[in-house]
């Protein structure tokens, strides 16, 4: 078996995920130390839910994070943990840097994200997998 899937109990899976999430009013407020300090953070906490960083990289306004995670996982929980914790602790260790931008807000992080499923062929390579199976005949 690929060294990628994940076993749990009875199930096998190779689940991934696109996260993107962008700053408060799109400021371009990420530094090179925050971005770092922001791997730690979802690092971390993937590894709290038994899930892994595929790939992450940031820009000064957003952050990309591709991620592997298991099926019994509420995606909608773990990006609100990943907003909700990385947001409080860049705030804890970077208030100064951020305070020139945000003031008082208490948020890194603008109340939408995107988040797509991703796999390890094409849509068009699957499809063409599924078609072309020995469909019993009788």
């Amino acid at each position: 078996m690929k060294k990628d899937f994940v076993s749990r109990g009875r199930s096998v899976s190779d689940l991934k995920a696109h996260l993107v999430l962008t700053t408060k009013y799109r400021r371009k407020v990420l530094t090179a130390s925050m971005v770092n300090r922001l791997h730690e953070i979802f690092e971390s906490l993937l590894d709290k839910f038994d899930c892994k960083i595929v790939e992450f990289n940031a820009e000064k306004d957003h952050a990309h994070l591709l991620f592997q995670y298991h099926p019994e996982i509420q995606l909608s929980k773990l990006v609100n943990s990943l907003k909700s914790v990385s947001s409080r602790k860049l705030r804890q260790e970077f208030l100064a840097e951020l305070e020139k931008t945000y003031y008082q807000k208490k948020v890194v992080w603008n109340s939408s994200y995107f988040l797509a499923s991703c796999g390890g062929v094409t849509i068009s390579t699957l499809r063409k997998y599924i078609e072309n199976q020995d469909k019993p005949i009788s």
